[in-house]
């Protein structure tokens, strides 16, 4: 079993790898062009959103504020506008709803970033399935090196020179692996990292239509607590000036 699988693997060699390790090595640049022009289309103008949208909130203008969510065409003003959806249900089917368009915008942008991460941690192992393979074929090689007569004896000498340059070649398909992993994560990363932030920026921009419809919801509740608050005092008051007639008379 085992000198078949020798077989096999000395008889395919190492050149596949390598070509494997190439075709994944132009994936990943596609992947990471196609999504850096993705994120490069998003306009989020988060410090020009966040005071806009808060003022055409607080002066009722719905319609412009859904214009103004329309125009910006990021994962922000999306996500905002599902909630600005819900106007009319109130506060908590506002954020239901941003709750469901943040979830499908995740997805949207994590689409293929996959792929990268999965390149990223396996290309040196498959890197280094070719330089094992290459150990394999260069040992098997120097196994098989039977001299007959002065002559071959001869070029049996030159032969863990031979060997050595096989495993030298060999060893280049780690490297191959090493060159097409290091970029594919570093894309990986940064893609991940653009993601968090586009997702924190839609969950502030949420808060301010979320602070608005609750504000609508129970407009005068701090007035109220106030009241509440000056009850007990006058209460106090008027006991205290009761007692005192009492004493008196």
């Amino acid at each position: 079993m085992i000198e078949k699988l020798t077989y096999l693997m000395v008889g395919s060699g190492a050149t596949w790898v390598l070509w494997l390790l190439i075709a994944l090595s132009l994936a990943s640049v596609a992947v990471a062009l196609e999504r850096a022009w993705a994120f490069r289309r998003m306009n989020g103008r988060m410090d020009q959103l966040v005071p806009e949208l808060r003022k055409l909130l607080r002066g009722e203008e719905y319609e412009r504020a859904r214009k103004l969510l329309e125009g910006a065409d990021s994962v922000e003003s999306r996500v905002v506008a599902a909630g600005l959806a819900e106007l009319e249900q109130g506060a908590a089917s506002a954020e239901e709803a941003m709750a469901a368009a943040m979830g499908l915008e995740r997805k949207r942008l994590e689409q293929r970033l996959l792929f990268l991460g999965t390149v990223g941690n396996n290309a040196p192992f498959v890197g280094l399935l070719g330089t094992v393979i290459g150990v394999v074929g260069a040992f098997e090689a120097l196994g098989h090196t039977q001299p007959v007569n002065g002559a071959m004896a001869a070029a049996s000498a030159l032969a863990p020179e031979r060997i050595m340059g096989a495993i030298s070649e060999a060893l280049v398909a780690t490297a191959v692996g090493l060159v097409v992993a290091i970029p594919a994560v570093a894309a990986f990363n940064y893609f991940q990292g653009r993601v968090t932030a586009a997702l924190a920026d839609a969950e502030t921009l949420g808060h301010v239509l979320l602070a608005h419809l609750r504000e609508e919801q129970d407009p005068r509740g701090a007035s109220r607590q106030g009241v509440q608050r000056e009850a007990p005092s006058h209460q106090a008051q008027g006991n205290g000036a009761a007692s005192l007639a009492t004493a008196v008379e």
